[in-house]
């Protein structure tokens, strides 16, 4: 064959062994998941962290109340949110594919679950807002159930977008292995 340097084999200009040069489509595909994939865990922490920060603040009374409410219960269980996003990132150097399945199981458990209880939990605020105009609770001059239901909505499009390419990296891994069986 050809190397970088040094001579051809001779009749040919090294251009009918560009098809072995090719990267196999589902590396492709799993390097470019695992990127997707740690964008949405980066949104997470950053969402994770205003979470905590709301919590801190209010427990310590680093704010009056008028300024930073008590937090909502759903807040509590999804600070927990931060173990799936860490186990998904430790599947990534070798493809672990047990790591990534129990990053998709425990998401849902400690972060989708939290967002559903909280939706249902708020909405008789969001409902009394609504009707009535009057909000009791605060964060920063605006009305708590808002601004709340608005991380929510956020950090439900993120985990849904993690879930999603969570099981297509998940399934281009199992076409790499079902493809080593084969060999």
């Amino acid at each position: 064959m050809a190397s970088r340097g040094g001579p051809r084999a001779t009749g040919t200009d090294g251009s009918d062994f560009q098809h072995r040069e090719r990267v196999a489509s589902h590396y492709q595909m799993s390097v470019a998941l695992k990127s997707e994939i740690k964008k949405l865990i980066y949104t997470h922490v950053g969402i994770w962290l205003l979470l905590l920060a709301q919590v801190c603040v209010a427990h310590l009374k680093l704010l009056p109340h008028d300024q930073v409410a008590m937090p909502y219960q759903w807040e509590y269980p999804y600070l927990l949110s931060l173990l799936p996003s860490l186990l998904g990132l430790l599947s990534f150097p070798r493809n672990n594919i047990s790591y990534l399945v129990l990053s998709m199981i425990s998401t849902g458990l400690f972060s989708v679950a939290p967002l559903i209880y909280g939706a249902m939990e708020m909405f008789p605020m969001a409902q009394q807002l609504y009707r009535h105009g009057k909000a009791y609770r605060f964060i920063f001059g605006f009305s708590a159930v808002s601004v709340m239901y608005l991380v929510v909505v956020v950090a439900a499009q993120v985990h849904g977008w993690q879930l999603y390419y969570s099981k297509k990296l998940l399934d281009s891994w199992f076409t790499s292995t079902q493809e080593k069986k084969k060999k």
